[in-house]
């Protein structure tokens, strides 16, 4: 209903004034200045989403580089872990708050279900994924106030996710458009690889029947949340009001179809993130029936759910380290797309300006936007750089993960 309402019409609108002008998001207000300052806003979160973008997918490569051992390291508690870290022991009596945070539902063990904003005494367990994940791999501190150092490798693994964006937009549209051509379409290779595993799993079903079945609680429909979730995962999932397609879509011939192109693209993407919720409940069922727990307390969404529900639920399968390598590499590749499409968005807003120096000098322009971007994105890989201060849980952007 919001890809009718609101996905599709915005998504052919912006497609045709940038394929009917040949400009950017700033220069297309052209035919009505009053509104130039949309195209410059989008610019702008265009610019304050990439810094952090980037972030999540030096992630990606960090935990894809882990995924290179025998033995995944959030598999166990090793020597990183503390008292807490376990999957089936528990550590200290804690008072944890109802916050309706779906990360809580995976640390505190909650004797009676207490209502929001009550505090009451909970058993604390930190998983083994959940403690890799901020202990090693961020080194979070205890909030903002506390920034920490640089975690060098995540600085490095930032370094390297701006190297290769960089690489594949030297010359602009010409190379992003072969490299998306793989980044693109090898991620549904993944995909299909991840299904048929996860459907040959015990629980499978459960996990399925809890995304679209038996177990789905349709009375959501009726919460206002649900729709505004929606909505957010349409506008996300398809870039819209962000710039990126008055950008791409400036490179297209005058007299192509983009009604077919809107239509065709936002189904697609609407199609492909519902077949990615098959892949992702099939193993997370899977992981629920080991922990002989019910879905609904071991699914997650956005970051929790790319970085620590899934993966959780790839290390309890054999051979773990592949799968871990497959999920990893397609968040990659996701992310990459993403980028790219974003960073584009931003050269094309410069060569619009100045078209003369662009054409001279575009490899070094956009080296130097890449750059200027990495430089800035340091600070969100210091150890307060995931932190958000409100002692323990750290909030991040949604990212759809199936578009």
């Amino acid at each position: 209903l919001m890809l009718a309402l609101a996905g599709l019409p915005l998504f052919f609108l912006e497609c045709s004034l940038g394929q009917f002008a040949s400009l950017g998001p700033v220069s297309v207000w052209r035919i009505l200045p009053m509104f130039q300052g949309v195209g410059i806003t989008m610019v702008l979160i265009s610019t304050f989403v990439t810094i952090y973008y980037n972030v999540i997918i030096a992630y990606a490569l960090y935990y894809l580089f882990a995924s290179f051992q025998k033995v995944l390291p959030w598999s166990e508690c090793f020597e990183w872990a503390d008292a807490r870290c376990g999957r089936n022991r528990t550590g200290t009596l804690l008072r944890c708050r109802r916050t309706g945070l779906s990360l809580w539902a995976m640390l505190c063990s909650f004797p009676a279900k207490p209502k929001p904003g009550e505090e009451t005494a909970v058993t604390f367990t930190l998983t083994p994924l959940f403690g890799a994940c901020s202990k090693v791999a961020l080194q979070r501190s205890s909030g903002l106030d506390e920034t920490g150092h640089i975690v060098w490798y995540l600085a490095l693994c930032l370094l390297l996710s701006w190297i290769i964006v960089g690489a594949a937009l030297f010359k602009g549209i010409k190379s992003s458009g072969k490299v998306v051509y793989f980044t693109a379409l090898f991620p549904y290779l993944i995909l299909i690889i991840l299904l048929v595993r996860g459907a040959t799993l015990e629980g499978a079903m459960d996990g399925i029947e809890y995304y679209i079945g038996k177990q789905s609680n349709f009375t959501k429909l009726m919460e206002a949340e649900v729709w505004k979730d929606a909505a957010t995962q349409i506008f996300y999932s398809l870039s819209v009001a962000w710039g990126g397609l008055v950008a791409l879509s400036s490179y297209n011939r005058f007299h192509n179809n983009c009604y077919f192109d809107a239509i065709f693209v936002c189904v697609t993407n609407c199609l492909t993130s519902v077949f990615a919720g098959f892949a992702i409940f099939s193993i997370l069922g899977h992981m629920a029936f080991r922990a002989q727990r019910p879905v609904s307390e071991v699914v997650d969404s956005g970051f929790d759910l790319a970085f620590v529900a899934y993966p959780e639920a790839l290390s309890q399968l054999p051979v773990a380290p592949l799968w871990a390598f497959l999920f990893f590499f397609m968040l990659l590749l996701l992310g990459l797309d993403s980028q790219f499409a974003t960073i584009e968005t931003l050269t094309t807003t410069i060569q619009d300006a100045c078209p003369k120096v662009m054409k001279k000098l575009r490899i070094p322009i956009t080296l130097g936007v890449c750059i200027i971007l990495f430089l800035l994105g340091l600070v969100c890989v210091t150890q307060s750089g995931t932190g958000d201060g409100t002692g323990g849980h750290y909030t991040f952007p949604h990212w759809p993960t199936g578009s």
